[in-house]
């Protein structure tokens, strides 16, 4: 797993920027103009998101505009998906003694 790509998403603005850019491509003045910042800013968030392989540009006329790359979110998801697993496990693991623990009290006749 690329730790480049949690560090880009690390900072607030920058996986702020991420969820709009879910809802289709965005020029640098429409992502400044959502999050409340200048434009200089928004540049420099969405630099660090396109060096990190998350978005990528396509220029239209006289204007960028960035759309969300899925693959790096695939991979992080792949790499996610093992943990996943395990708690799954875990929590089905604490289902079953739950399940035997409520069967063993109303057997005896307590309430839970």
């Amino acid at each position: 797993m690329d730790t480049v790509i949690f560090s880009a998403l690390a900072e607030p603005s920058r996986l702020r920027i991420v969820e709009l850019l879910r809802n289709g491509p965005m020029n640098v003045g429409e992502v400044a103009a959502q999050l409340g910042i200048r434009q200089p800013q928004a540049s420099k968030h969405l630099k660090v998101l396109l060096e990190s392989g998350l978005v990528e540009v396509q220029a239209e006329a006289n204007r960028r505009n960035y759309r969300l790359r899925t693959a790096p979110l695939q991979d992080m998801d792949n790499w996610l998906s093992a943990y996943r697993n395990m708690w799954e496990q875990r929590y089905d693991k604490l289902d079953r003694y739950l399940q035997q623990l409520q069967s063993q009290q109303k057997q005896s006749g307590e309430e839970l």
